[in-house]
């Protein structure tokens, strides 16, 4: 895509509200077409989801702006991602992080991810395996930010043993239909919870899902748009 396409996608991305320079110049600089299937490519510079196979997609660069920009970076930081999909959200948070884990369920798209990264040469990132029965890294922990890219019904009570005092936690918590994407800081008194609007994401799977005891491993988004919608 040429330079024309990319600065388009930006300047939709800073008017849907995303501001940090650094969260915009990370978005134009990871090559979003290389995350997509070849029938997709086309469409990868439209503010969309778009499919990557097993019935889940890669996230509208909106909500991937929204999201990392809510985290804080400076640099410097340990940040870990639950649900790294085609690696795209991960590729963008290392533009900024010292180091990123993400965790993905599904080996095919785990595998596909760990390519892409390696062959656009996308240091500080590890892409882990996860199972049904736990969240996050906790081996890995403690992180100074945890990124969330599928719904839950409540805050995971692992991921913030796995996250810093002062650290922050973005997710999306609800229903299949009705979900806010949340901000929540661990103080030392607490937690800190910060409403960012309405979102809509895929569920996500195991214990700490919204279909909690549902075994498929293939359970998809209701249709194209929702991971990743605001």
């Amino acid at each position: 895509m040429g330079a024309s396409t990319i600065d388009r996608l930006v300047a939709q991305v800073a008017a849907n509200g995303v501001s940090d320079p650094r969260v915009l110049q990370a978005l134009r600089d990871t090559p979003r077409e290389r995350f997509v299937p070849d029938q997709y490519r086309a469409y990868a510079f439209e503010d969309g989801a778009l499919p990557i196979g097993e019935g889940q997609t890669i996230s509208q660069p909106t909500i991937v702006g929204l999201m990392t920009q809510a985290l804080q970076l400076r640099g410097g930081e340990r940040v870990l991602e639950v649900g790294g999909g085609s690696g795209y959200q991960a590729a963008v948070l290392a533009q900024i992080a010292a180091e990123v884990v993400t965790t993905e369920i599904n080996a095919m798209l785990r595998a596909r991810a760990r390519t892409t990264l390696s062959e656009l040469g996308v240091e500080h990132v590890r892409v882990l395996g996860a199972d049904r029965d736990t969240i996050g890294a906790p081996d890995e922990a403690p992180f100074d930010a945890i990124l969330v890219a599928a719904a839950s019904p409540e805050l995971p009570p692992p991921l913030v043993d796995q996250v810093v005092t002062g650290g922050h936690i973005v997710i999306p918590i609800g229903t299949r239909d009705a979900q806010q994407l949340m901000l929540v800081t661990r103080l030392p008194q607490g937690l800190e919870w910060d409403d960012l609007g309405p979102c809509r994401f895929v569920p996500l799977l195991g214990r700490y899902g919204i279909d909690a005891g549902d075994r498929r491993a293939d359970r998809g988004p209701v249709g194209q748009e929702p991971t990743g919608s605001l």
